[in-house]
């Protein structure tokens, strides 16, 4: 099984820079929208990242669940947490979601453990 964590993020640099540099105007769109969706409001950002991981999980995308694993352990979410997100995933999501959680608990690990 593949690990998704911070070599998914880093491996995924070089092409996004180059799609980058040929749609800016897309890009820099897509980043506001990020920005402003997971801004804290009614919801805090903590929420939104571990929304935004679940949803991760049912769209079986890893750039995604790297991301958004980075996303909720910046943010505070706890280990507990996000294996309930994982709960509710495979609820609503089956079989999928016993592969793919695993693999996002496994990065948020990565992204929750400090450097050392």
């Amino acid at each position: 099984m593949a690990d998704i964590g911070p070599d998914t993020l880093a491996g995924l640099r070089e092409s996004s820079r180059e799609l980058r540099r040929l749609i800016p105007d897309v890009y820099k769109g897509f980043s506001e929208t990020h920005k402003a969706a997971l801004s804290p409001g009614v919801l805090d950002t903590k929420t939104k990242e571990l929304i935004a991981l679940a949803i991760s999980l049912s769209k079986q995308c890893d750039g995604c669940i790297a991301s958004h694993s980075r996303g909720a352990a910046r943010a505070g979410a706890t280990r507990e947490e996000v294996a309930e997100v994982i709960g509710v995933n495979l609820l609503m999501d089956g079989g999928p979601a016993t592969v793919y959680g695993p693999r996002a608990l496994a990065a948020f690990d990565e992204f929750a453990t400090p450097a050392e």
